[in-house]
């Protein structure tokens, strides 16, 4: 059978039938895409935007489960910490003693607040305790609201007190007592961020005085600044949509060329927004620069679509043939590279955590269904509408770019030193990559600038004290009252000691060193007393001592259950820098490891608080990693090379992926930033966009092989056209959020965007430089032999005798047997 008949390829050429009958009924389809926008619009109204602390989570994490379990009773991540400092003078007076106490209540008194966990040296259940003549242990608070006029023997009576007191010199009370801390928890599912972060800055601005400094830190203070850059991100948006328009204009200079490629993604953005409704998800601050991302990439797509339907028009009178032939020409491979964007998208929900599997369930979706809102509709579009009177379109700064690579790349010979560049500064990307860490690479939050007021107030607080990142172990014993039992005590004593030979830990809290405390109180401060008694009656005694001699319920609650079967040990940290938490870890499970099973009955668990927290995310983040970029990788190298039915042509995606992915990485390396849980949904998105350059370069190429004499011509031809295009929609690309990094206050989002852009930078060069390289110095059968079937498609399957190659001149020159190209019938 004749390979260039139609019957010879049935599946393509059912397609073909297929995509000449949708231009039957264009104002019919227009009209289902109308209706079914108006539908999404409707659901647009119910969509809300806030952040959720449970979804940063990796939920079945271990360390997770045990956050779970012990955050109602020992406390969470969720942790407000309020430093005062004095700059002047020490906390030791009237005025400053009234403010902490002042301060105290109003920490107390915010939403949610668990009223049992709130600590602070003028608290209540801050409270000195010492043995009577009598025998009896008493206790009162160190300060008393109800006597505020202290006389300078009061005031230096507390100051000696406090030093004495090793729960709160140090833990509460900086060692040159110029600073006092405020620590509340606050319970998960009652937390509002924006109330708690109101309240807070309503309570700093009163509280504000000459020589005072209030520092706030904390997860529901770094989330409540996160809010309140919500009418920046309205800025960011007008000001993108500006950037666009004038790039629009400034390349077309046409109405078909601004206002066609707009309404694909107006609608595309209602549909997106339509389906984050139907899911009942919610819209993250923190992840909003993706869907900035999918839109800009809507926009591209468009803009493709009309640059080619005006050069189509060059060719053909016909508008309504320029139309259908647009759509002929990059409906496939434009879905392919959509189909791309949507696997990096999807991918995301592979790791744990609830907020990247809510963005790839409907980002994935919003991204695909731009086969229907743009390369379906924009074309129709093109066709239902009047003939552009002007088809020219001017020349402009992006055409250079094609011209200036098809310059570079013109000979094999070309071909083979762009690649050997390439392969240099892939080992050298590897070698960078290498420097990636693991979680953050500095101290402080990295969602938020260096010099951000959240940052300078954990700064302040971490070089005064032990330590505002908390990390809990938790102890658990078989039956009720098994941590008032000696050898389990004396184990846990030991792994206090353990963890504190880590240099990075600050200080500890633990129940050991209160029944340690209490027995040294009862035998009259001898320090031969600080031990664990060898007797669990009198270990419960000493608990139940120091419990009466609290007035105030739950004493005991910071340290054990109220089945005394579960303890708490807590360690401070001053940083949750990647390195910190992995040493932090691996200290914790080397005790484990080696006292394992020598206490019968007790279990030691990990871990909780902010340590263990974004411990589990960055394990979850790693994991996460090391699956969805390999399997980006495979599918994506599956589909291209099942869609050209070509080894080759999937491996020269997976070497194009594979140069843009490693240099992103030695970027990361380079400027420092680590893989985390905001990171990877990033790289993975950056892949699957960064991916359609190459395929539409890789498709334009073969395209041209079918007109062309010479691979280095078709080669040439296609960077000149298609480069043209990869350049303007990389940069609509970047325009669509450049203004992240320009303007966003949220450090996270500008570095987000930022990763996204060099990327997009780097898949345009393996586009616009490697590709066509290996092209010439490989020459791939199923670029080399393509010809046009009769409905037009192109095929690879022709047999080679009629095809010669020959070197000239360093160039690859094809002799073609002149019955195998055909051209597109008009």
């Amino acid at each position: 059978m004749d390979k260039h008949s139609a019957k010879a390829h049935t599946t393509t050429h059912w397609l073909h039938q297929f995509e000449q009958r949708v231009f039957d009924y264009p104002k019919t389809i227009l009209g289902l895409i109308l209706l079914a926008t108006l539908f999404f619009a409707a659901q647009i109204p119910s969509v809300k935007m806030y952040s959720d602390f449970a979804d940063l989570l990796p939920q079945t994490h271990p360390y997770i489960e045990l956050h779970n379990e012990i955050k109602e009773s020992f406390g969470g991540a969720n942790v407000i910490i309020v430093g005062i400092e004095y700059t002047e003078h020490d906390i030791f007076d009237n005025e400053a003693l009234a403010r902490i106490h002042r301060i105290t209540k109003e920490v107390d008194s915010l939403p949610g607040v668990n009223h049992n966990l709130v600590t602070s040296v003028t608290h209540r259940n801050t409270r000195k305790v010492w043995l009577t003549p009598e025998g009896n242990v008493n206790s009162v608070p160190y300060y008393n609201p109800e006597h505020t006029e202290l006389t300078t023997e009061e005031l230096d009576q507390i100051r000696k007190d406090v030093v004495a007191d090793g729960r709160i010199y140090g833990p509460l009370v900086s060692p040159d007592m110029h600073m006092a801390l405020v620590k509340a928890q606050l319970i998960e599912g009652q937390l509002d961020y924006a109330a708690t972060f109101n309240k807070i800055q309503q309570m700093r601005l009163a509280e504000s005085a000459d020589g005072v400094r209030i520092h706030v830190t904390g997860q529901p203070m770094l989330v409540g600044w996160a809010y309140q850059y919500l009418d920046q991100i309205y800025e960011i948006f007008l000001f993108t949509i500006l950037i666009m328009l004038s790039l629009l204009i400034f390349y077309f200079r046409k109405a078909y060329g601004i206002l066609v490629p707009l309404t694909g993604v107006i609608v595309s953005t209602i549909w997106g927004i339509g389906i984050i409704s139907l899911f009942g998800y919610n819209l993250d601050p923190l992840s909003l620069v993706i869907p900035f991302l999918i839109s800009a990439r809507a926009m591209s797509h468009g803009i493709q679509l009309v640059e080619r339907y005006y050069h189509e028009l060059a060719g053909h009178d016909d508008h309504h043939l320029a139309a259908r032939l647009t759509f002929e020409s990059l409906f496939r491979p434009g879905s392919l590279g959509v189909v791309s964007d949507a696997i990096g998208l999807l991918l995301i929900a592979i790791g744990s955590i609830p907020l990247n599997t809510k963005l790839a369930h409907y980002a994935s979706i919003w991204a695909l269904s731009i086969i229907v809102t743009v390369l379906l509709a924009v074309p129709l579009l093109l066709s239902v509408l009047p003939k552009p009177k002007d088809n020219n379109i001017r020349d402009n700064i992006f055409r250079s770019v094609g011209h200036f690579c098809a310059d570079l790349i013109s000979s094999r010979k070309a071909g083979a030193t762009a690649l050997m560049i390439a392969g240099v500064m892939l080992l050298s990307g590897f070698i960078f990559s290498s420097k990636v860490v693991i979680g953050e690479s500095e101290p402080g939050s990295p969602i938020l600038y260096q010099d951000h007021d959240y940052n300078i107030s954990s700064t302040a607080v971490n070089d005064s004290f032990p330590g505002s990142e908390e990390m809990y172990i938790v102890a658990e014993t078989a039956e009720k009252g098994g941590i008032k039992r000696p050898e389990v005590l004396l184990a846990l004593a030991d792994l206090q000691r353990h963890m504190l030979m880590d240099p990075e830990v600050g200080a500890s809290k633990g129940v050991p060193d209160l029944v340690m405390q209490v027995n040294r109180l009862l035998h009259n401060n001898d320090p031969r007393w600080y031990q664990v008694p060898a007797d669990q009656r009198y270990v419960g005694g000493l608990m139940y001592t120091y419990m009466m001699s609290n007035p105030i319920p739950g004493a005991l609650d910071e340290f054990v259950d109220t089945d005394e079967r579960v303890a708490n040990l807590v360690f401070y940290y001053k940083d949750h820098q990647g390195e910190t938490i992995r040493r932090a870890i691996h200290t914790a499970k080397q005790w484990i490891a080696d006292n394992e099973g020598q206490v019968e009955g007790l279990t030691v668990r990990l871990a909780g608080g902010t340590i263990g927290v974004i411990a589990a995310q960055n394990e979850a983040a790693y994991e996460t990693n090391l699956m969805v970029l390999p399997l980006v990788f495979l599918l994506i190298f599956l589909f291209v090379t099942l869609f050209y039915q070509s080894l080759m042509a999937g491996a020269m995606m997976f070497g194009a992926m594979l140069f843009a992915t490693t240099l992103t990485y030695a970027y990361m390396g380079l400027a420092g930033m680590g893989i985390n849980a905001n990171t990877v949904p990033i790289i993975a998105v950056g892949v699957g966009v960064g991916i359609d350059y190459s395929i539409y370069m890789m498709d334009r190429i073969r395209a041209e092989m079918t007109h062309q004499s010479s691979l280095v011509h078709a080669v040439k031809h296609a960077i000149r056209t298609t480069g043209l295009a990869v350049s303007f929609t990389a940069t609509t690309l970047i325009a669509g959020i450049v203004m992240w990094v320009a303007l966003s206050d949220l450090r996270f989002q500008a570095d987000a965007a930022l990763l996204l852009i060099v990327m997009v930078v780097l898949n345009a060069i393996a586009a616009m430089l490697l590709v066509p390289s290996w092209v010439l110095v490989f020459q791939p059968k199923f670029i080399r032999n393509a010809y046009l079937d009769e409905d037009g498609v192109i095929h690879a399957d022709a047999p080679e005798a009629g095809v010669q190659s020959t070197e000239t001149e360093g160039d690859v020159a094809q002799t073609p047997d002149s019955s195998l190209y055909v051209t597109t019938k008009a």
